[in-house]
């Protein structure tokens, strides 16, 4: 009973500001840590690719960046839905504060992925099924921050932008299954919860790595946006 009474104190924003920026400084510093590990053993550590070369070391930038991209949306979200059923606060703010960290993982795995096609496919970019459902994340999460800051009315501004998060969400799954839906030139998953890692450990663990600095950073960037969310609304 305790416990739940606990997670409704924080429910309100003034009592989750404090905890909220305390949150936030632990992030960056994992972030950090977590990233230059990463980047170690991705760049210096992890042995050269035998058919791409050096040119493969650009997935411990993409690969985390894509799976964030998708997370995050599907966050963002979650806290919009959260925020329509229960008509919470503190939920619409928190479906803000994600959207431009979001649109800033979906950026950059959209650019490394154009440099790494280039010597790998000859081209920047091509039309393929991942990168175009990838590219209408990006608009998706443009089109959520245009929509809430053309708005007004804060109120009427959050149930719009969330009725839009949450129609958009159709679309990560699009983006996770496409290369086995159609015939696309980007390559299959290398991690897999159902199957083995077709890479080796040390390039898995470096990815690994990544993506849990960017997932620090993620919940930093986002908890430093709701406090200042909360500094305008409150």
């Amino acid at each position: 009973m305790s416990s739940t009474v606990r997670w409704f104190w924080f429910s309100s924003p003034h009592t989750f500001f404090p905890l909220a920026g305390t949150v936030a400084r632990v992030c960056f510093v994992l972030a950090a840590l977590l990233a230059a590990a990463g980047l170690y053993v991705g760049l210096v550590v992890a042995p050269t690719d035998a058919q791409q070369g050096e040119v493969y070391r650009i997935i411990f930038i993409h690969v985390p960046a894509a799976w964030m991209s998708m997370f995050i949306y599907l966050v963002m979200a979650g806290w919009a839905a959260l925020g329509l059923a229960f008509n919470t606060r503190l939920s619409f703010m928190m479906a803000q504060a994600l959207a431009p960290t979001g649109a800033l993982f979906t950026f950059i795995a959209l650019w490394t992925g154009s440099l790494w096609g280039r010597p790998t496919w000859g081209t920047y970019w091509v039309w393929d099924a991942r990168l175009t459902s990838e590219l209408i994340l990006l608009f998706l999460y443009l089109g959520y921050m245009a929509l809430h800051a053309a708005i007004d009315d804060l109120r009427r501004a959050d149930r719009a932008a969330a009725l839009l998060a949450i129609v958009g969400a159709v679309n990560v799954p699009i983006i996770y299954y496409s290369v086995q839906w159609w015939n696309t030139l980007h390559q299959g998953a290398s991690v897999s919860l159902t199957r083995a890692p077709s890479m080796a450990a040390t390039m898995l663990t470096g990815m690994l790595l990544m993506a849990l600095a960017a997932w620090a950073y993620s919940i930093g960037a986002a908890l430093v946006r709701v406090r200042c969310i909360i500094r305008e609304r409150e």
